[in-house]
């Protein structure tokens, strides 16, 4: 037997970025008070809230197919422009892996339910 997808709920996802946007904020703040040695911290950090922004600001949150497309488009990037970053290679790299992450929710539409700050 097979289960019936769940079907798309752009609210739910507007939710997750949204918590995942503050979440963002208070990590590069905490990275921020701890200075030089949590700078790779406050880079990947800095690099969920690019994220976030940009796929909320997107507008296509409602359809998973555009979505998900548009997400494709922001991995193909080679440069992913930002300021007060401490070293843009690495802000790049964490870009990447977050938009791998969320593109891989995407997909199987599933843990966007998870909005605690600290996500496994």
């Amino acid at each position: 037997m097979s289960e019936t997808p769940k079907p798309w709920d752009g609210d739910l996802v507007r939710r997750w970025l949204d918590s995942r946007l503050d979440a963002a904020r208070r990590d590069q703040a905490v990275a921020d008070k701890r200075g030089y040695a949590a700078q790779d911290d406050y880079d990947k950090a800095a690099a969920e809230e690019w994220v976030c922004r940009v796929l909320r600001a997107s507008g296509h949150i409602d359809d998973q197919a555009a979505f998900a497309s548009q997400i494709k488009q922001l991995v193909a990037q080679d440069e992913y422009p930002a300021t007060g970053v401490h070293d843009d290679r690495r802000f790049d790299r964490h870009v990447r892996t977050y938009l791998r992450k969320v593109a891989k929710m995407t997909k199987t539409n599933d843990g966007f339910a998870n909005t605690l700050r600290y996500q496994g």
